[in-house]
């Protein structure tokens, strides 16, 4: 075995600050977590348990297995708009009956869980995950359909999200729908469109118009339960499959619903017992990256505390030395790992990833990318070495690699380097940043200096003097906007990735995604790379 060594010294003063630092984020991280757990607020929380009901994490907490993990996926979603941390949405991975299932959850006590422009990314994200990885999902149904002052962001690009339910369908994929309330206008459509079906007596309301709407259209006189009742859909419209007294009923019905799948994994799991810990202690990962991140750290000691055993055989260890690459297992799942060691990519780590990632593909093994790059080398020197076309290779790579990819963002994620390294345009499978990551085209300072440079000439040109005072000015404005829109919260907010994670989750949160991706078929690519310049 070739077990790595650490040199991360625990009782240092650097060690000391990055923890503290790293601790703060998270900190703040917690604070934002807990308002997407409580929702609308205690009023409308209060509200909603007054009328018998469970809330929505109590409702997943149900369904799941006993002491299972949950992986809640884009907690923050909104995060800095106008609408609630967590977008009146829990979407997740859980295991029901032993089955991994995509989960979904109305938040009922935010506007009636109805679904703003995040809802609707939110949901969308969560069924892509259900396809790609072939995922059974349950829908946690209460929603009074689209926040209507937000129509106009909602109404055309919201029709995916049942082309989603039936296209999963159409691939085997089980959809399951367990409306514990209402589900009404467009919302109607999630029952309407699922496998599966299981409605709650007295609570449940599905009907495309309410008695309001189906008064002013045609006249008629109707109540809630006559039209969309859950008792009327079970035994006159058919749209209930089954009929549940109250929501425990409901949750243990749709767990019977998934112990009748028969839905098998592709790829078996790997056996608890050859499944072994890191040598080194997790707990570590919190004082390894300096809160400067101009400051370079080793990623091998980020791999040491997630891998098993700390186990990991590095490929051309002396080739492309700032980026680390290799083999190694994870919760018993073999995986290939390219890890940024010093934050530039040059032209011989570009050519060492495009190999690496075409021996992934020929050996059919994920691939997991480590980010902390401050992008592709720039200068005269480097543009004549190729730099570009080097680049262009890596990135064609990642681009045709059809082996399933996780991103963690733990540092620095700049510019094209965050394209090379599998960002969210590169559909990884998942995809999870720490406290500690910023991503951007490039840092604050050279952004800003680009924009004064630039300004600086355009003046000359023009004959005209140049104002350093507002000068300065712009570029502190800039740096601070560039500063804050790099962070994870805000790209967190807006689904550029999957969840903030704790670093020393890392391997947890990881180990569960590997578990999900092996419940689909793959197989990497044996060519079909398109055209490598050379």
């Amino acid at each position: 075995m070739t077990v790595l060594a650490s040199a991360l010294d625990t009782r240092s003063d650097d060690y000391a600050a990055h923890r503290t630092a790293l601790l703060d984020k998270l900190a703040a991280l917690d604070a934002e977590h807990d308002k997407a757990v409580r929702g609308g607020g205690d009023k409308y929380v209060a509200r909603h348990r007054g009328r018998g009901k469970l809330l929505a994490r109590e409702r997943i907490e149900l369904l799941l297995d006993p002491d299972t993990p949950f992986l809640e996926l884009s907690p923050l979603a909104a995060w800095g708009s106008d609408y609630t941390v967590g977008a009146s949405l829990v979407t997740g991975i859980g295991v029901v009956e032993g089955v991994e299932c995509l989960i979904t959850a109305n938040d009922p006590t935010v506007r009636g869980g109805a679904s703003n422009p995040w809802s609707l990314k939110k949901a969308l994200r969560a069924n892509e995950i259900a396809y790609a990885n072939r995922l059974p999902c349950i829908s946690l149904v209460e929603s009074g359909g689209a926040d209507l002052p937000s129509q106009k962001e909602i109404f055309i690009p919201g029709g995916a999200i049942f082309r989603d339910i039936t296209r999963l369908s159409a691939a085997g994929i089980p959809t399951v729908a367990v409306v514990f309330g209402n589900s009404t206008a467009g919302g109607a459509y999630v029952p309407g469109m699922s496998d599966h079906v299981i409605m709650v007596k007295e609570k449940a309301k599905v009907f495309l118009g309410g008695p309001p709407l189906v008064k002013m259209a045609t006249g008629e006189e109707s109540d809630d339960e006559s039209l969309g009742g859950a008792e009327m859909h079970a035994r006159t419209s058919g749209l209930a499959d089954y009929f549940a007294l109250d929501e425990q009923d409901a949750i243990r019905q749709c767990r019977r619903v998934v112990a009748r799948l028969d839905h098998r994994k592709a790829h078996a799991d790997p056996q608890p017992v050859d499944v072994v810990p890191p040598k080194h202690d997790p707990e570590e990962l919190l004082g390894i990256v300096p809160e400067d991140l101009k400051v370079p750290f080793d990623p091998r000691e980020v791999i040491a505390r997630i891998v098993d055993a700390s186990d990991f055989d590095e490929f051309k260890p002396l080739y492309g030395a700032s980026l680390v690459t290799g083999w190694a297992r994870l919760h018993g799942y073999p995986v290939g790992i390219l890890a940024n060691a010093q934050g530039v990519l040059f032209s011989e780590e570009s050519q060492k990833a495009a190999q690496f990632i075409q021996l992934a593909n020929q050996r059919d093994i994920p691939l997991l990318f480590l980010h902390n790059t401050t992008g592709y080398m720039v200068g005269k020197e480097y543009e004549q070495g190729g730099i570009i076309k080097h680049g262009a290779m890596m990135i064609n790579a990642v681009s045709n690699s059809r082996v399933p990819h996780l991103s963690v963002l733990m540092g620095a994620s700049y510019g094209a380097g965050h394209y090379g390294m599998c960002g969210r345009a590169y559909d990884p499978r998942f995809l999870f940043a720490w406290p500690s990551a910023k991503s951007a085209v490039m840092g604050p300072q050279q952004l800003a200096g680009v924009l004064s440079i630039v300004a600086r000439q355009s003046a000359a040109a023009k004959g005209q003097p140049y104002d350093d005072d507002a000068d300065a000015a712009l570029r502190a404005m800039v740096e601070q906007q560039i500063e804050s829109e790099s962070l994870p919260m805000f790209l967190s907010g807006r689904l550029y990735d999957d969840g903030v994670i704790d670093p020393r989750d890392t391997r947890t949160v990881l180990g569960i995604c590997l578990s999900a991706i092996h419940t689909a078929p793959y197989e990497g690519a044996r060519g079909g790379f398109g055209v490598f310049r050379m």
